[in-house]
């Protein structure tokens, strides 16, 4: 089975800085596209950024200049670079990854465990 495991969550000030990783393991033939949500408590899930495997990025509007993804095609590793961080990014973040194993042969998605962040004001 595929696992994505998150890690770099914690707590942080307003306006500090902080840097997820997201590291994807198993039986994985590829990776095309791998991105980050967050949920908030009562809140649905939502689209943080994504990248895809020629590097084209797309952010939500709420995170736009202050975060950044990226990725590590050698070691399936998806990064988000987040600074100036605010209380409303308070949040449990999941990364996401669409993989093609070798079991199915075919393209699935793939959700990691979630990492808290929060942010003090």
């Amino acid at each position: 089975q595929v696992q994505l495991v998150e890690s770099g969550g914690g707590l942080v000030q307003y306006g500090g800085s902080l840097r997820l990783s997201c590291a994807a393991s198993g039986s994985i033939l590829s990776i095309s596209a791998m991105g980050w949500y967050r949920q908030a408590p009562g809140k649905q899930r939502e689209l943080v950024a994504r990248t895809n495997s020629d590097g084209a990025t797309a952010y939500a509007d709420a995170v736009m200049s202050r975060f950044t993804i990226s990725r590590d095609n050698a070691e399936n590793t998806v990064y988000l670079q987040m600074n100036n961080l605010k209380p409303e990014d308070t949040a449990v973040y999941y990364c996401r990854a669409e993989i093609t194993t070798f079991q199915s042969m075919l393209v699935d998605d793939f959700w990691g465990q979630g990492t808290q962040v929060t942010v003090s004001s």
